[in-house]
């Protein structure tokens, strides 16, 4: 069937932080608290994602603390968290068809490392991986990696798209079939089938090849969140599923046209990049009791931790002295998420509002609150006016507002047939409708060093 032929289906992935996606989420009264390094948890959680049939499980990364100010960091679930592709292994265990998608920053890696990683996910859960690309955003990362200063915005999306032309390139360095393991013939692989990229750029020099089979899904699923004008062209050219953080119908629209434009503009399908709107549900029997969860939540923001939010995602300002029920002070350019910090400045202009509120507000930016009939209502209002192809839903508590979903909402979004009953298909590709790539044509493969010295 034709990519136009297809019918639409609404997909779903799921954002799963430890005990919660709520700032305040692990001091919830049915929170697991314990949950971020729980491994336990983190297997109810995945297990019951995927009895609703979710298409993802997702799991966000910085590679630092979440947040250097201890007097806020010491508030917050954010100061320890598993590595992602080493709990995704995990859980690929206790899985079957769940897809697993983990972030690595194409600025603080190598394309060997994340080539091999994602790789090798990938043949561990039989073509369930996907990489969430991301240029990282967090300065405190850079004094990890020995820089007194983290990349300049532009820099890091330079970096960032030569870095994925070389993990593509690894990733191909074995054609399908290639690695034939044929005892009686004494051969391993076919010679013909092995593509060398021998990559000399900008950014890298990386000989290759990669030492494991291509994966199963040819690659795993490139997932990508850019918002600014260049975040949103680098989207529109690697990204397959692609996150965002929208506050109205009609911005999300705006936003689903122009990925869809840019990637056509590369020479791509419209059903090749998927628009994915962050949710954070609150579901109840009645609006009223809905509302009371999310005020629950926000009544447990302390203090320290409503400043630095505010402080943390507009970017580069010091909000120490400033009262937090005072306007915001002037905010000049940042070096972080550019989209972040336009979100954040409309919101606090658009409704005149105090630090104290732009962070609860912030806090609360992508919940959607009422009983599942209503939710499921917003669902369908997005997905059918193309302003989602699915959702990326973060849950406020864990694991309580997960399985609140599930049970709730999943029932009521099949009885409209907007998402499966059970899954169709074994890989992530597959669940997500997307093409499996073939591959570099075949042709002529200078051999490296190791393999020349192995004949």
């Amino acid at each position: 069937m034709s990519g136009d032929e297809r019918p639409r289906r609404l997909t779903l992935g799921a954002l799963v932080h430890g005990s919660g996606g709520h700032i305040a989420g692990w001091r919830h009264p049915l929170a697991r608290p314990d949950g971020q390094l729980d491994l336990d948890h983190h297997i109810r959680v995945a297990r019951t994602l995927e009895r609703g049939a979710f298409d993802a499980l997702f799991l966000a990364d910085v590679v630092a603390i979440w947040g250097h100010d201890l007097d806020s960091l010491r508030r917050t679930a954010r100061a320890e968290h598993f590595e992602p592709l080493t709990l995704l292994a995990a859980l690929s265990t206790v899985t079957e068809r769940i897809g697993l998608v983990a972030t690595a920053t194409t600025t603080y890696n190598e394309p060997y490392h994340v080539a091999r990683r994602f790789a090798s996910l990938d043949h561990l859960s039989a073509g369930r991986a996907g990489w969430n690309i991301v240029t990282s955003v967090v300065p405190l990362e850079a004094g990890n990696f020995g820089r007194d200063t983290h990349l300049d915005h532009t820099l890091r999306y330079r970096r960032a798209d030569e870095f994925v032309d070389v993990v593509r390139a690894l990733w191909d360095s074995f054609a399908d079939g290639a690695v034939v393991r044929d005892k009686a013939a004494g051969s391993y692989y076919d010679p013909a089938g092995l593509r060398t990229p021998h990559h000399e750029g900008e950014h890298f020099r990386v000989r290759g090849p990669l030492n494991i089979s291509r994966p199963p899904q040819g690659h795993p699923v490139l997932f990508q969140a850019g918002s600014s004008q260049t975040g949103r062209d680098f989207a529109a050219r690697h990204g397959e599923v692609v996150f965002t953080a929208q506050t109205s119908l009609a911005g999300a629209q705006g936003f689903y046209r122009d990925v869809k434009a840019r990637a056509a503009a590369h020479g791509r399908g419209p059903d090749d990049v998927l628009v994915w709107p962050v949710l954070a549900p609150y579901v109840a029997s009645s609006e009223a009791a809905a509302r009371a969860r999310l005020e629950e939540l926000q009544d447990l923001i302390h203090d320290d931790v409503a400043r630095r939010l505010v402080q943390d995602n507009i970017g580069d300002l010091d909000l120490s002295g400033v009262p937090l029920d005072g306007p915001l002070p002037a905010i000049g350019v940042t070096n972080r998420s550019r989209s972040r910090q336009q979100l954040m400045l409309d919101l606090a202009r658009r409704e005149n509002l105090t630090i104290r509120q732009l962070a609860l507000r912030f806090a609360a930016v992508s919940s959607v609150v009422g009983t599942p009939e209503s939710v499921a209502d917003h669902l369908e209002t997005w997905f059918r006016g193309r302003a989602a192809d699915g959702f990326n839903v973060s849950f406020p508590y864990l694991p309580g507002s997960a399985e609140d979903f599930v049970d709730q909402v999943i029932p009521e979004l099949r009885r409209r047939g907007l998402v499966r009953h059970e899954y169709e298909e074994t890989t992530l590709r597959g669940h997500l409708g997307l093409r499996r790539p073939s591959g570099r044509p075949a042709g002529p493969s200078r051999p490296c060093a190791a393999e020349v010295a192995g004949r």
